[in-house]
């Protein structure tokens, strides 16, 4: 006897499992169960368990019965003809939905030729087994499986043409790149998923090879005249908002120029790009703490006479202005209304983004990396054909990530950009690696990819053979731009005076305790002493009680609340997190009796 289990909760027993699945999976192949239902019978725990709860991953595969598959020839010249669907095929039993357990079940043939009589199941396209993403991975099944996930990831980073309509959209921080290309070496996927209508990337020229060190560990090394013809160029857009609030007693923002009386008044400096209505002119090239939108409000706090009075005393000032770090050109300014009916403003900066030092690039395989070096054109190596590579890549990035497929797709991309067609290389079936050699060697071209090139600086013969081919490379939205960070004084948090946080408030660079081990190693004292003092305040404390005392400065006095006048008070240098830790010691009643020594 069986036990039968339907979402995990006991509902009989069967004598007969693996004939009471078969049953069930007819059954649903009938229609007379949904699709959705997934049936498996563990052999091991002699148990069958039946589940249709939500959230379980469903894939489609094709039935096979008696070492043939259901779906005929037939039913592909239907499908051409448009007389069936995809759903006719699912309701005829010819195509069922999987999930990982009853997969366990199954067993599933790559290809129709593989199959024998007890596969149970042939596989839609060998394809479907990827997402979306990783199926854009060209010669995917010569990359180990990590390197396939970094691939996938990394082209969700990058930047493209995401939407037609981006003039008149208000994104949060999207960046659109100047000259997106469809890539050389595709697969079914970029056909089907109409990838030339937002693609994401270039395709240049890459050689592997290294060149001055500048391309350790990851790095890569572009070619200045690549980017001077328009590689990598992008545009970043952030909009800034302000809109006209009500508050209680008929009280409303307004957008304008502030009037010199208004309480916190910037400078005129600061309003100049601000046109009569308050609001910056489009095409303004603004820089940081530039104000881009001029607006007042009503005191925040309101004393109980004032609240009669609608003539109320002094506005402040409320505008918009660029952060820390922010630069750019005003590309679009939008008036209009939100849900309550107030007034809406919407402003869109534009900034140019050059690749620079720093930059993230990646190609489709997880082979990402930072620039190191923009190299002039002329001392960039050359091939005798007069090719110049646009990034030169480490060869170290190969071995042990074991991306065999990046090396096909540079392979593919040569062939491709030199017979001007595109390359198939859709994962478990594309062009061969022999034919891709072929033709190469028919163009006059190494079979193996390699090509002599001479140094850029002497012109001398590099001795060994370089690998060089076209590749379809990504610049990811990691750029140096929006996290490059420093600060020197600025500001600083109320309750423990020391830096505030982040890039955004313009805060401190956090020295930790591990940090500080490696100044106490280099014996650094007095650098030591410096970064820890962010805080550093003067505390006056009485000898006597061990307790803070107190600085009366209009009587120029200091005096202790606990043991009066007549007492010694010094003033002591502490951190001031530890004075505050003090007083929330006397909040629970515990007396933090601080004891003098001298200092000799």
């Amino acid at each position: 006897m069986s036990d039968v289990y339907l979402n995990g909760k006991f509902v009989g027993t069967t004598e007969n499992a693996l004939g009471f699945t078969e049953k069930l999976r007819e059954e649903r192949r009938k229609q007379a169960i949904p699709p959705s239902v997934s049936i498996y019978h563990d052999e091991e725990s002699d148990e069958v368990q039946i589940e249709s709860i939500k959230g379980r991953t469903l894939r489609p595969l094709i039935v096979v019965k008696n070492g043939r598959a259901v779906l005929t020839e037939r039913h592909i010249q239907q499908l051409e003809k448009k007389e069936i669907t995809w759903s006719d095929l699912v309701k005829q039993g010819a195509i069922e939905y999987l999930d990982a357990s009853e997969e366990e079940n199954a067993y599933i043939a790559f290809r129709e030729q593989d199959i024998t009589p007890e596969h149970t199941h042939l596989e839609v396209s060998p394809l479907a087994m990827l997402g979306l993403a990783a199926s854009l991975v060209p010669y995917g099944n010569f990359n180990q499986s990590t390197r396939l996930n970094a691939g996938s990831k990394n082209q969700k980073q990058a930047l493209g043409f995401y939407a037609a309509n981006y003039p008149v959209r208000m994104d949060m921080d999207v960046n659109i790149l100047h000259y997106p290309q469809k890539p050389i070496v595709n697969s079914i996927m970029h056909d089907v998923s109409k990838y030339e209508k937002h693609p994401v990337g270039q395709n240049i020229v890459v050689a592997i090879m290294s060149y001055k060190g500048y391309n350790m560990e990851d790095a890569i090394i572009i070619n200045q005249g690549s980017i001077d013809r328009g590689f990598g160029r992008s545009s970043y857009f952030r909009p800034a908002i302000a809109e006209e609030l009500r508050y209680p007693g008929g009280l409303v923002d307004e957008v304008g120029i502030p009037d010199k009386d208004v309480k916190g008044y910037k400078s005129e400096r600061d309003y100049r790009y601000l046109e009569g209505d308050g609001i910056v002119y489009p095409e303004a090239v603004v820089d940081e703490g530039d104000v881009i939108i001029g607006k007042t409000s009503p005191p925040r706090f309101l004393s109980s006479m004032d609240e009669y009075s609608l003539t109320t005393s002094i506005r402040r000032e409320s505008s918009v202005s660029l952060k820390h770090g922010e630069k750019g050109v005003i590309d679009f300014v939008l008036l209009t209304e939100n849900e309550e009916g107030n007034k809406l403003i919407q402003v869109r900066v534009r900034d140019q983004r050059v690749p620079e030092i720093g930059d993230k690039f990646t190609s489709r395989h997880g082979q990402k990396g930072v620039v190191g070096l923009i190299v002039p054109q002329a001392d960039m190596p050359f091939s005798a054909s007069g090719i110049v590579p646009d990034i030169i890549f480490s060869p170290h990035g190969i071995p042990s990530r074991m991306t065999i497929s990046h090396l096909i797709e540079l392979l593919g991309g040569k062939v491709g950009a030199l017979s001007g067609r595109y390359i198939d290389g859709t994962t478990f079936d594309a062009e061969p690696e022999e034919r891709l050699r072929k033709d190469l060697l028919d163009m006059g071209f190494n079979e193996n990819g390699t090509e002599t090139l001479y140094n850029g600086l002497t012109g001398e013969q590099y001795k060994a053979k370089i690998f060089i081919g076209n590749m379809y490379y990504l610049k990811l939205k990691h750029m140096v731009a929006n996290k490059i960070h420093s600060r020197a004084r600025g500001p600083i948090q109320l309750l423990t005076r020391q830096p505030t946080e982040g890039r955004a408030k313009e805060g401190g660079l956090r020295l930790g305790e591990m940090e500080k081990d490696t100044f106490v190693a280099h014996g650094a004292s007095l650098l030591l002493k410096e970064r820890f003092d962010s805080d550093r305040s003067v505390i006056p404390i009485c000898e006597e009680s061990g307790n803070i005392a107190v600085r009366d400065i209009l009587r120029n006095k200091s005096y202790c609340p606990i043991a009066g006048e007549n007492v010694t008070i010094n003033d002591i240098e502490m951190p001031y997190a530890f004075k505050l830790i003090l007083d929330e010691f006397k909040s629970l009643c515990i007396y933090p009796k601080i004891e003098l020594e001298e200092k000799y």
